[in-house]
């Protein structure tokens, strides 16, 4: 009897170690550009209905309570790229020429010493590309900015805005021309074909990925019957961005549909998100009536779509709307997931989410999330409504979100739970918080601002 229990206890122990464990995830970040809360359907937009996309999200795990760390590109791009608030790089707008950029108190490029989030993860074995746009330096005037390979990607291409343009998307010097090889309303589908490409290319081992697409920016070019020229003041319709989402919804599931082909479905991490709010807001439709949109630190330019999809660990159909994080808490999250160890001298401003993305009854606990944007002078792109101009600071901490100026003479606070829509400022009736956050908002800025330029 002694002997049959020792078989039986050496078979199972034999049976637990050929078992193959589950392996690390290929990662997928889904960086769409402009795309509001009323642009998908999946946090209840009604601008166009989004099935693909909706599927995806019903997957896995949705999250209402995501920020940006920008209200705009470049920034917000630099955020998620090292997990640090992106004036610790001194990148605050949309980096453009070299007068632009100089003109915006901020350097041409993200510098390649930076921390990234693609290098890290090539430490614990991953392989890694980026395709889309980029925005973190190159184009224009700006030709000394690091190849794209220097922030440690293995394969990549990239659009106008970069030091490496794929010369089947740039015909001109412009972000787009109707003499492209590969034109306006295909490059997402070949961003996914490219993506795709990759991972079969490398399936022996994990693959991270920036899928990156210039879809849903303006200008809105959906099909030929729409290419009439550069200068159409139809692209910036409602009447031409439905289609460009309808569009952008397919190759999303052509994505879905070639990962199935592939067997990697199951162990893909996919992270879905946008960069920035939207811009025109076809009065407020694309924010979901969020006050704010693109330049704005009220929740339209801020407050973003987002949801996680990995069925072999996230289970479908959740949705978390107590957890509050932010674009710079994807670096140690996704490293964390991959098994990457941070870089000894990193200092992250973000933190670890992953409990939050793989457990059903784990949230993030109450913490402070800080914004810059607007700077000292009038050459940063603002909204032009008064109603849509935000002070240039702000501080999210539990359910109060807090604005201030830098003289600190302007002060809003809002109970995003009571009044999502920022119309009710209550400063006056919570003067002690009220100036409290205010002091922080300042103090932050002071510490972590690189820029050497004041107006």
């Amino acid at each position: 009897m002694i002997r049959n229990m020792l078989i039986l206890l050496i078979s199972f122990g034999f049976l637990i170690s050929c078992q193959k464990p589950i392996e690390r995830p290929n990662i997928i970040l889904i960086y769409v550009d402009d795309m509001g809360m009323g642009d998908a359907s999946f946090t209840r937009g009604e601008v166009r209905p989004t099935p693909n996309i909706d599927k995806m999200a019903s997957e896995g795990k949705v999250f209402t309570q995501y920020y940006t760390n920008a209200p705009v590109c470049s920034p917000s791009r630099v955020a998620v790229t090292t997990g640090n608030y992106p004036q610790r790089w001194n990148i605050n707008t949309f980096l453009s020429s070299k007068e632009h950029n100089k003109k915006c108190d901020q350097l041409d490029y993200l510098k390649a010493e930076a921390p990234s989030l693609a290098r890290t993860l090539k430490t614990a074995g991953y392989t890694t590309a980026h395709f889309g746009k980029w925005h973190m330096g190159g184009g224009r005037d700006v030709t000394e900015a690091p190849v794209i390979s220097k922030y440690g990607f293995d394969e990549f291409v990239s659009t106008w805005e970069s030091p490496n343009p794929d010369s089947l998307l740039t015909s001109s010097n412009w972000i787009w021309a109707p003499t492209d090889s590969i034109k306006r309303w295909d490059r997402t589908a070949y961003f996914v074909e490219k993506t795709l490409d990759f991972l079969k290319k490398n399936e022996d081992k994990p693959c991270y990925i920036n899928l990156w697409p210039d879809d849903v920016h303006s200008p809105w070019v959906a099909s030929e019957q729409y290419q009439d020229g550069q200068s159409n003041p139809n692209y910036y319709s409602l009447e031409y961005l439905k289609p460009v989402i309808d569009v952008f919804d397919r190759d999303m599931g052509h994505l879905m549909d070639g990962l199935k082909e592939l067997g990697l479905d199951e162990n893909t991490l996919i992270v879905f998100t946008s960069d920035n709010g939207p811009a025109p807001t076809f009065e407020y439709s694309r924010t979901n009536g969020l006050r704010g949109l693109k330049n704005s630190l009220y929740e339209g330019g801020i407050n973003m779509p987002f949801f996680v999809r990995w069925p072999e660990k996230i289970k479908a159909g959740q949705t978390d709307s107590e957890s509050v994080i932010a674009a710079i808490d994807l670096f140690p999250t996704l490293c964390k997931i991959g098994g990457a160890e941070l870089p000894q001298s990193y200092c992250s401003d973000g933190v670890d989410v992953s409990k939050a993305f793989v457990s059903e009854k784990e949230t993030i606990q109450k913490r402070k999330i800080f914004w810059e944007y607007g700077r000292r002078n009038t050459k940063i792109s603002l909204p032009k409504a008064a109603y849509d101009k935000s002070p240039a600071l702000a501080v999210r901490y539990g359910d109060w979100k807090c604005f201030t100026s830098f003289d600190g003479e302007k002060l809003e606070l809002y109970n995003l739970k009571n009044d999502p829509n920022e119309r009710t400022n209550i400063a006056a009736q919570s003067e002690e918080l009220a100036n409290q956050l205010k002091a922080e908002m300042l103090d932050w800025f002071e510490k972590t601002d690189k820029s050497e330029v004041r107006n």
